[in-house]
């Protein structure tokens, strides 16, 4: 069984208490439309289980399938320099099938983010290297595909809908 590495740690990006007893990692593209039908499925799973799940999202853009899932990381990484990672991640999958560089400039001016400076990091790739390192550490954790998910740092081998996903949150609690 594949294993999460590296494991979570302070450079992620989560949702929920660290201290919780169940951790659950989606390596995610945001152009990927089987992580797009996932989002819904995903968040309703976590309302149902808060508190008792720690959510970490690491990018796993598919370029070669997927030509603005690249850009689209980058720009939830220059949200996240300016504190709204969770906001960006969900106004992406919300608004999937518009992921050019202009629709991700004009979603950080709708989330109040300074709109220009995105533009300007997403130009010159300011946060590349981040994605980059998530990549990494996807493809040493054994993901091929997204969504790809690990409960406790075990990579979840079911489907990822949200019963079965639901199924085995439960029986790791």
């Amino acid at each position: 069984m594949a294993l999460l590495t590296p494991p979570v740690g302070p450079r992620d990006h989560a949702l929920g208490a660290a201290d919780a007893p169940v951790t659950l990692v989606e390596y995610g593209d945001f152009e990927c439309p089987f992580c797009g039908r996932a989002y819904p499925e995903l968040k309703r799973v976590l309302r149902r289980l808060k508190g008792k799940i720690r959510f970490v999202f690491r990018h796993f853009p598919l370029s070669a399938e997927h030509p603005h899932a690249r850009h689209a990381a980058e720009v939830a990484e220059a949200a996240a320099a300016q504190g709204k990672f969770w906001e960006m991640h969900d106004l992406l999958y919300q608004r999937q099938a518009a992921l050019a560089d202009e629709d991700l400039v004009r979603y950080a001016r709708e989330l109040g983010l300074d709109a220009e400076r995105v533009r300007r990091e997403l130009l010159a790739h300011v946060h590349a290297a981040r994605v980059r390192e998530d990549v990494v550490s996807g493809v040493a954790s054994g993901v091929t595909g997204t969504p790809r998910f690990f409960i406790n740092g075990r990579r979840h081998e079911e489907p990822g809908d949200a019963k079965t996903l639901a199924a085995a949150l439960r029986r790791a609690l």
